[in-house]
């Protein structure tokens, strides 16, 4: 295994999923804004599960997106 390479993949992994994560929540945050769903001043539950079928890995995380 190259280390170097390894590294590489995962932090571009990483940073896919971190920049369309972030432009999904942000579209569907000002969709439900313009539909008057949302005020603006929530906090909004998230979760995220990280799956590698090959690995036998599913790791889940919450947490916390705040309006305001």
């Amino acid at each position: 295994m190259d280390q170097e390479t390894f590294n590489l993949s995962i932090r571009k992994f990483l940073k896919m999923v971190g920049v369309n994560s972030q432009r999904e929540i942000e579209q569907a945050v000002q969709r439900a804004r313009d539909a008057s769903c949302l005020k603006g001043d929530e906090s909004l539950a998230a979760k995220v599960t990280l799956e590698i079928p090959a690995l036998g890995v599913m790791v889940h995380f919450d947490g916390d997106i705040k309006l305001k």
